[in-house]
């Protein structure tokens, strides 16, 4: 009864995404997943759900997530053989989330390496709070590296909302945008969603990420994937998570 008012469902496929570059994923390195068994479960719900490769990118964050190459890689490695145990076929590699501070700005001019990923990606993110005073400077050292800086969720960040000019500054100094999957679903909010489905209509987005932490997140992917009305908003949107592939 009243089925009518009920939205449309799929089978939940996300195979033409096919690749999540931006999840929490490896464990206890930050506010993402805590234990390996976690981590084993939640790749096996992504590859049900359509992903045959994950790209996971722990927080850098000085003062909070100080990581780097010395605590990521290992972990990337554990999970590598758990899943080769397990006789999972998904391919896991890792890169980080950098906060834009001044504290990455001292690293960069440091020389020390980088958590990249695909041929030259690095993922980089701003503080909900306020943008970084240094984001330009930064995209800037990241371009003269050879590096192609992909801004994480900028549909988050509030205080761009009434400065939608700025997503095109940000293109134009050669970043790439990725909106966060769950903004179309809006999880974060209304605003957020607006701007999330401003953006994908704009055609501004390249990239769609799941930004996974934790089981609310996965039921809220499940929830949007099996909505028919997302695959229509995203099938004319560009986004080529599958350049990431190989």
């Amino acid at each position: 009864m009243f089925s009518f008012l009920q939205p449309a469902k799929v089978k939940p496929d996300l195979s033409f995404i096919g690749v999540d570059m931006h999840s929490h994923l490896l464990p206890g390195l930050d506010d993402g997943l805590k234990e390996l068994e976690q981590t084993i479960a939640f790749v096996k719900e992504l590859q049900e759900l359509g992903y045959t490769k994950l790209i996971c990118t722990p927080h850098i964050i000085a003062d909070l997530y100080p990581n780097g190459p010395s605590t990521i890689l290992p972990k990337l490695d554990l999970v590598r053989e758990t899943l080769l145990k397990e006789n999972i076929a998904v391919q896991i590699e890792a890169g980080a989330e950098y906060m834009v501070d001044v504290e990455m700005e001292q690293y960069l001019q440091s020389g020390e390496p980088l958590l990249t990923f695909g041929k030259n990606f690095i993922l980089i993110e701003m503080s909900y709070v306020a943008p970084s005073s240094n984001m330009e400077r930064v995209i800037f050292q990241l371009r003269m590296k050879g590096l192609q800086p992909i801004i994480a969720h900028p549909e988050r960040y509030s205080y761009l909302h009434n400065k939608f000019d700025t997503y095109q500054r940000y293109i134009d100094l050669g970043c790439i945008l990725q909106v966060n999957l769950l903004s179309l679903l809006g999880y974060y909010g209304p605003n957020v969603k607006i701007i999330a489905e401003k953006l994908v209509t704009s055609n501004m987005i390249t990239l769609a990420g799941t930004d996974m932490h934790h089981e609310t997140h996965l039921q809220a992917l499940k929830d949007l994937a099996a909505k028919k009305s997302f695959y229509k908003q995203l099938e004319k949107a560009g986004i080529n998570n599958k350049e990431l592939l190989g």
